[in-house]
């Protein structure tokens, strides 16, 4: 096979071959596929849904369409749809009844919303148009943003989306401030010869149709699967705990990241049974220091040093209020540090309990054993060539 012929398109999910004869082929790739979706209820039958389609233009760009033309479509098919001047070219991603839910994240019922047309199947022509307003994409963006640059705007332009038909393209551009892009938009027509659309977007929409790999190893949830974005500030780390370092808290888009609001209902839930501790512990040993709070287990450090964490010793949630009641009473507690040895855990093989010196034992046995027969063998010898020596 001819690498050098095929063109992997991962902003849409695509991979398109230019074969010896010169026709060219495009199939879908799900490898490649944002905003992914997994179709748990795939076979089964639904009269509601049977003719509705979920279609994949460029990164997270996900659109419904209802298919009037009756002919069979699968997913993964390339099919050519209804645009608002014209029409657009996608990839089916999903149908069925998993796309109920689907409707409902984005607010639209399926009784009563006016889905556009499914036309037809893409033919040969279609992709090769397609192919062509692709391969225009990047220099209209780079040529774009030094137009842009040359009015002084305040905006950035991150990415370029043609129309399947090539007459129309979408520029999505980021803005702090509001911007007045008239002029820009003339500039654009005359300079590339389509119809314009300007559409904002955030930063952690900017990084979702980009894409990448966070620190955890895994792809961005922004380009993943998430379409709703709640605004997350420091509060919620200092709930949890975290170092208020921008370095770590801010992601790929330069604000904060998503996961940090994750598990930060969990932490408010927990954080109701740990006690404020507003000053030392008064006990007959000294006072104690809070040193650390391990917020899930319920679990508060202290030590008798202040500022320092040497010798820390744990106390449990509930004994601390205890102890904090009895303080407010003028009440010294003691016996408040009671370290408990803890138990070393064990080798734990995957046959059973054993242990991993089990054989140390017997090959120190075997060992002595062989060094004893291995001496009486050379005391025989030397006795033996004694004797022929006597002998002789």
């Amino acid at each position: 096979m001819d690498t050098q012929n095929i063109k992997y398109d991962c902003t849409r999910g695509s991979i398109a071959e230019r074969t010896p004869e010169g026709e060219l082929k495009c199939v879908s790739s799900s490898c490649c596929c944002k905003l992914s979706v997994f179709d748990w209820l795939k076979d089964i039958p639904d009269e509601l849904t049977q003719d509705i389609f979920e279609v994949r233009f460029k990164n997270t760009r996900k659109l419904f369409f209802r298919n009037t033309s009756g002919i069979s479509i699968q997913v993964g098919d390339l099919v050519v749809v209804e645009a608002t001047n014209g029409h657009d070219l996608g990839i089916v991603t999903l149908n069925g009844p998993v796309i109920i839910p689907q409707l409902r994240r984005n607010n639209i019922d399926i009784k009563t919303y006016e889905f556009k047309k499914i036309f037809r199947k893409a033919k040969m022509l279609d992709i090769e148009r397609w192919q062509e307003a692709i391969a225009r994409e990047h220099r209209t963006m780079i040529r774009a943003r030094q137009i842009a640059a040359s009015l002084n705007l305040n905006m950035k332009i991150g990415d370029v989306e043609f129309q399947g038909d090539g007459t129309k393209a979408i520029f999505y551009y980021i803005a702090d401030e509001r911007v007045d892009f008239r002029q820009l938009i003339r500039l654009f027509a005359d300079e590339f010869r389509i119809r314009i659309e300007m559409k904002q977007i955030g930063a952690r929409q900017e990084a979702g149709l980009i894409g990448g790999i966070g620190v955890c190893g895994q792809e961005l949830c922004c380009s993943r699967y998430m379409s709703d974005f709640q605004s997350i500030t420091t509060q919620a780390a200092r709930t949890q705990d975290l170092s208020l370092n921008p370095q770590k808290l801010a992601g790929q888009c330069s604000k904060l990241k998503c996961c940090i609001n994750y598990e930060a209902p969990t932490y408010i839930d927990a954080h109701i049974n740990i006690p404020q501790v507003r000053g030392p512990l008064e006990t007959e040993d000294g006072f104690a220091y809070l040193v650390k709070t391990d917020t899930l287990k319920g679990v508060m450090w202290f030590s008798y040093e202040q500022n320092s964490m040497t010798n820390m010793f744990p106390l449990d949630a509930e004994k601390v209020k205890e102890i904090i009641k009895l303080n407010r009473r003028g009440i010294k507690v003691s016996n408040i540090n009671e370290k408990k040895q803890a138990k070393s855990p064990e080798f734990m093989s995957a046959v059973g309990e054993d242990s991993i010196s089990r054989f140390d034992e017997k090959n120190s046995e075997r060992h002595k054993q062989s060094r004893k027969g291995r001496s009486s063998r050379n005391n025989r010898k030397r006795g033996g060539n004694d004797s022929n020596q006597q002998k002789a």
